[in-house]
C-alpha cells in the first residue's frame, strides 16, 4: 500500500504512527514533493470512488485565490479540478491511502486507516 503524505499534517502521522503500530507494509509519498500528475490523481480517484472536488481542501489560500468554491461541480469541469490539484498540490485531502485490494481512502482518521489495513 502507499500513503500520500505532508509531514506536517497532523492526520497524516497519526496515519503512520497506526499504520507502524499494525506492522503494516506501505510505501510513503511525500506528495508536495512527488506531485501526483492529473493522470494518478484520476487513478486515485476513480480507486476512491469520489471526484476530485470531494478530496479538495477548499480552506487553503490557493483555493480562495482560485475561486474553487464558485467553481462548478459537474462532469464538464472534472478535468479542471484535476488541472488544478496537480498544479498546487496542497489542495489534495490528505493522508490517501492506497490500499493493496486496488481501492483507496481518504485516511483522516483512524478508523479509516483500519479500514484500508483490513483490504
Amino acid at each position: 500500500m502507499e500513503i500520500w503524505i505532508n509531514p506536517a499534517c497532523s492526520k497524516c502521522r497519526s496515519a503512520l504512527t497506526l499504520l507502524d503500530a499494525e506492522g503494516a507494509d506501505y510505501t510513503v509519498r511525500r506528495y508536495l514533493e512527488d506531485v501526483p500528475s492529473g493522470d494518478e490523481i484520476r487513478a486515485v480517484l476513480g480507486r476512491l470512488g469520489l471526484e476530485p472536488w470531494d478530496i479538495t481542501r477548499t480552506g487553503e489560500a490557493v483555493a480562495k485565490e482560485l475561486g474553487l468554491k464558485e467553481w462548478a461541480r459537474d462532469a464538464g469541469s472534472r478535468d479542471r479540478w484535476i488541472a488544478a490539484l496537480a498544479a498546487h498540490p496542497k489542495l489534495i485531502q490528505r493522508p490517501i491511502i492506497t490500499a493493496d485490494d486496488g481501492t483507496a481512502v481518504v485516511a483522516r482518521t483512524d478508523e479509516a486507516v483500519r479500514d484500508a489495513l483490513s483490504r
